[in-house]
């Protein structure tokens, strides 16, 4: 059995860089520090974070007054910032930058004479809080069939946006089928598809030409992302799986066949991926041919607000160690209650 293990997987720099701001928030205050709905969709991640004292709620007013909270990786809209300066929160928005770049689109776009049609998932954490940074603007469409139906306000100019984790190919029939109702619906200078979506799918594509009979996509259940990686797969007749780990890996999937396909959504840790990889080899010994179809470096900066206080507390432990323990002690840095950057 060959196996085919995709390049890039697993985690992209919007996921990097929120997980290191809990981690940084917990090492600078201690636990607990509040996160706003999962900080990214994966149940290792959540669990691992939980584990070191993350607390996760479903809304801002299960934290309490004056806590350290953090918005998740999927964005969030202005009222959510208001509720948090109302209660007196110490917030750190986690937003990916890619998602904040489409909020500042909507605003752009409103601000010129558009409405906007919104793809994307209907729920999803980042369609809401996309949603609401202008809702009486935006109209959600789903899907193709939607499209084909949608009824818009009466407006001359109209400009279709998406959610970052979408199918590049899905969102393209959606936005096909648009254009037959509404010839004049204009695209946005640069695609909203985001880097680590658009080469998680294109390395699911090559893998297909290379005679894969299987694919297994590491990922939670509710990771948009890695879903639409199963739907590349099987858009090229391949049967597809998504996985939370190796141990969902059933044997019968592995009955005659000749090659299996491993890939993982960009909130997957690399250490599953290893799992399921070793989960395989007990099956059948056999070797990994890796299949890179980028290479990426895109690396996002920590909330300045964050990083100040992250070195502002290294500098107090190296007083401190000069300093007798008698003669002083060490008090963590605090963030200033100031707008997230």
């Amino acid at each position: 059995m060959r196996i085919l293990l995709a390049n890039p997987r697993g985690f992209c720099a919007g996921v990097d860089r929120a997980v290191k701001i809990v981690d940084m928030a917990l090492e600078v205050f201690g636990p607990p520090v509040y996160v706003r709905r999962e900080i990214v969709h994966n149940s290792h991640v959540v669990g691992d974070l939980r584990a070191k004292g993350a607390v996760f709620v479903d809304e801002l007013n299960d934290v309490p007054e004056g806590s350290v909270a953090i918005l998740s990786a999927h964005g969030v809209s202005p009222t959510v910032f208001q509720e948090a300066k109302n209660r007196g929160l110490r917030l750190i928005d986690a937003t990916c930058p890619l998602v904040t770049k489409v909020h500042l689109e909507v605003h752009r776009f409103v601000k010129l004479g558009y409405h906007i049609v919104l793809i994307g998932h209907k729920g999803h954490d980042e369609v809401i809080g996309t949603i609401g940074e202008a809702p009486a603007h935006i109209t959600l469409v789903e899907n193709e069939a939607q499209a084909a139906t949608v009824q818009l306000p009466t407006h001359d100019k109209l400009m279709v946006l998406t959610q970052t984790t979408l199918g590049v190919d899905d969102t393209k029939i959606v936005i096909d089928a648009l254009r037959r109702q509404f010839p004049y619906l204009e695209l946005p200078p640069t695609d909203d598809v985001c880097y680590a979506t658009q080469n998680r799918q294109d390395a699911v594509k090559e893998m297909a030409g290379r005679g894969m009979d299987l694919l297994l996509v590491v990922g939670s259940k509710n990771s948009s992302n890695a879903a639409r990686l199963v739907e590349v797969g099987e858009a090229r007749g391949v049967r597809g799986y998504l996985i939370d780990g190796a141990n969902e890996i059933r044997e019968e999937w592995l009955k005659g066949v000749e090659c299996v396909a491993v890939t993982a959504g960009a909130s997957t840790p690399e250490a599953v991926v290893q799992d399921v990889l070793t989960r395989l080899h007990r099956h059948e010994p056999s070797s990994v041919e890796y299949v890179t179809t980028a290479e990426e470096s895109t690396v996002f900066q920590i909330p300045y607000d964050l990083r100040r206080a992250m070195e502002a507390r290294e500098t107090s432990k190296r007083q401190n160690a000069k300093t007798p323990k008698s003669e002083g002690s060490f008090a963590p840095a605090v963030l200033e209650n100031a707008p997230p950057v």
